[in-house]
């Protein structure tokens, strides 16, 4: 069973969620402007700009379930 958590808490989880999301949105926007604008000349960095928005996005995951099991 979880302990219960305070108002700050959640407000802190909501804002690091908030903070995932937009990082997340970055990576695949890296992602995106490689395959729009610099492929095939780059593209070796198509691994690793995939694997950042890969990371970004299980960061995310990762809060969003744990503010859902909050709620």
């Amino acid at each position: 069973m979880l302990e219960p958590t305070t108002e700050q808490e959640k407000q802190e989880l909501t804002q690091a969620l908030k903070r995932a999301k937009r990082i997340a949105s970055e990576r695949a926007g890296e992602l995106h402007d490689l395959v729009e604008e610099r492929l095939p000349e780059h593209y070796e960095e198509i691994p690793i700009l995939a694997k950042a928005c890969y990371e970004a996005c299980l960061e995310w995951a990762k809060l969003k379930e744990q503010l859902a099991k909050q709620v």
